[in-house]
């Protein structure tokens, strides 16, 4: 179920019958059509030990399913909508970033530290966002919520990627991700926070990075 984008802050959504997708509660800005909107509460595609992991990792992020037929405008608080085209892979996203996803994709929440160890773990403590992950996985569309837009950044072997921890968004493919540290040059260039950490992503995939170190 592919978005289209009506500006840099909405999409819309076409929805058939027999088809669902999913998103986050007051996302939804205007509809045509017979279109039915309902709390979910089997944490999507993931079933009820997903919603069990996200709300054990504070990540409960309440979501809707939108069914019918007709056409749905999305957008919330005004911030940059990102869609990513997933053919068969596995998309990592913090959840309060998920403006909605196709119902075909299967929803899930990934324990940071299993990629990274203590390092993940400390990435949660540090950046303020969960120890756990969402995780969207198959075919289908991703619409992302981000400050100032959003640039894909590829991630190829043996060139890592290094990206300010409030920057990330989102990453896709066979990535690994860990904190090192920044050797203050946040600090150095009159943009420190205090935190000089980077996120460090090696591997083959791609990251997502928004044009802001501001929380949603």
């Amino acid at each position: 179920m592919p978005f289209r984008e009506i500006n840099s802050k909405m999409i819309e959504a076409t929805i058939a019958p027999g088809q669902r997708l999913f998103s986050q509660r007051g996302a939804m800005l205007a509809y045509k059509g017979e279109v039915s909107f309902t709390p979910n509460t089997q944490g999507g595609q993931g079933g009820i030990m997903s919603m069990i992991g996200r709300r054990v990792a504070g990540e409960a992020t309440p979501l809707m399913t939108v069914e019918g037929s007709g056409t749905v405008l999305f957008g919330h608080g005004g911030h940059h909508v990102q869609v990513i085209e997933l053919a068969g892979d596995t998309l990592y996203v913090e959840a309060d970033r998920l403006l909605a996803f196709d119902g075909t994709l299967q929803q899930g929440t990934m324990f940071m530290g299993s990629q990274g160890g203590v390092m993940g773990m400390v990435r949660g403590q540090v950046t303020g966002q969960g120890l756990f992950t969402t995780t969207l996985a198959g075919h289908g569309s991703v619409a992302v919520m981000a400050h100032g837009g959003v640039i894909e950044v590829p991630i190829a072997p043996q060139r890592p990627v290094h990206v300010d921890p409030q920057a990330y968004v989102a990453h896709h493919g066979d990535v690994r991700n860990k904190l090192s540290t920044a050797l203050g040059w946040r600090d150095m260039v009159g943009r420190g926070s205090g935190e000089a950490f980077q996120l460090e992503l090696s591997g083959s995939g791609a990251v997502y990075v928004q044009a802001s170190e501001d929380k949603l």
